[in-house]
């Protein structure tokens, strides 16, 4: 099984790095990108992004800065303990013991517009680029056309490795849609999560991205790997509803 999460905007490079890290696997392919982000002013950038000056200028300047990190240092650090933001509140990775620690970065993976896909002790420097920026390079007029193939193939060689066909989907549709389609025997799992509010249930965005944190963090520290067992999940008045559930989106309610 391979769970797949968004990474988040907010960063915080104040944390304990934990245990052993690792380096990125698309290291190439971001130095690549970072070159073409080089050439470009804060006024592109703030353009190019939606950026306000200030978060334009920042980022101008993490541009100019950045080097390919294999190691932890003070702007390395790694990726599931850097990211902050709705989703990894739920996740709560700081509080994870060695043994789920070992469990996420077996099983977790985070897709990203820079690094294309992120394990949880990939060290990472400090960016922004969402994967739905229409940056133009010698690949393409975006980064889906940048990654192509490649996220899809890390990801069904990472199953293959694990004699799995179960993909959980907790990511957006922005992130996810970097993998493509996948192969008809793959079995993706998108879980939906509700809320209830005027009457009846619905999505909302922001409990809907932090439920997405707390089923990844539930999987990982219930060692869950069986679609079956999904249905279980039971975090902060969650449950799971049959009657509006398929195969591939299992829904959870909260009143």
């Amino acid at each position: 099984m391979i769970i797949v999460l968004s990474p988040a905007k907010t960063l915080d490079y104040s944390v304990d790095p934990k245990s052993n890290h690792t380096a990125p696997q698309f290291l190439s392919q971001s130095s690549s990108l970072i070159k073409t982000l080089k050439e470009k002013e804060p006024k592109d950038i703030a353009s190019l992004m939606g950026l306000s000056d200030k978060l334009a200028t920042l980022n101008f300047d993490r541009y100019q800065s950045w080097k390919a990190a294999k190691t932890v240092s003070k702007d390395s650090k790694p990726s599931m303990l850097v990211f902050k933001g709705d989703v990894y509140q739920g996740l709560d990775a700081e509080n994870f013991n060695n043994k789920q620690l070992k469990f996420a970065q077996k099983h977790l993976r985070i897709l990203s517009g820079l690094y294309g896909i992120l394990r949880p002790m990939d060290v990472i420097k400090p960016y922004r680029l969402e994967m739905g920026t229409k940056l133009k390079t010698s690949k393409g007029k975006n980064l889906y056309e940048f990654w192509a193939k490649k996220v899809q193939l890390n990801v069904l060689e990472d199953l293959a490795s694990k004699k799995s066909d179960l993909l959980i989907n907790l990511a957006s549709k922005e992130y996810f849609s970097v993998l493509g389609e996948m192969p008809d025997y793959i079995n993706v799992v998108s879980p939906v999560f509700k809320d209830f509010k005027n009457g009846k249930h619905k999505i909302i965005s922001f409990y809907a991205k932090r439920a997405r944190g707390l089923m990844a963090k539930w999987i990982i520290e219930n060692n869950i790997k069986d679609f079956e067992q999904l249905s279980q999940f039971n975090l902060d008045g969650y449950y799971f509803s049959k009657a509006e559930s398929s195969v591939t989106e299992p829904v959870f309610l909260r009143d």
